[in-house]
């Protein structure tokens, strides 16, 4: 019989391909786990006035909280930091023939979208984040 069961390593989440396919939607795997991007203005947090912490859709690593998020007009849901500095990683992205910074769940090493150095004060930042790579924890 298979383990079911994710495998922690390191505070890292670890689980087969099989595991993120059975227990995510094939938006989020795409996402979360392809390194994919929802069209723009469809996200279900796009627009979502709620107050509450953002979590990471695979693992429930804590992103993000309401009081960072903004309107970018970008077309994905925008936060000026993160909740906890330690629970995103970044990498450099040269795909598409841009150079981005990509941002990922450093618990579960999750795709959640990408940085860049034009967002309001205090940061300067917009973490420019795929709905799909989140869950909302309403407060």
């Amino acid at each position: 019989m298979p383990d079911t069961k994710a495998k922690t390593t390191d505070d890292k989440v670890i689980k087969s391909e099989e595991q993120w396919r059975r227990e995510l939607t094939p938006m989020q795997y795409a996402v979360l786990r392809e390194k994919a991007t929802e069209r723009p203005f469809t996200g279900e947090y796009e627009h979502d006035p709620r107050a509450g912490t953002y979590v990471c859709a695979g693992c429930g690593n804590v992103l993000f909280e309401s009081d960072a998020k903004f309107d970018s007009g970008c077309g994905w849901p925008s936060f000026t930091a993160p909740a906890v500095e330690s629970h995103i990683d970044e990498e450099r992205d040269v795909s598409h023939g841009m150079i981005r910074t990509e941002v990922l769940c450093s618990k579960c090493s999750g795709h959640l979208g990408h940085v860049f150095p034009d967002g309001p004060g205090p940061t300067g930042l917009r973490y420019c984040i795929n709905s799909a790579a989140l869950k909302l924890e309403p407060k």
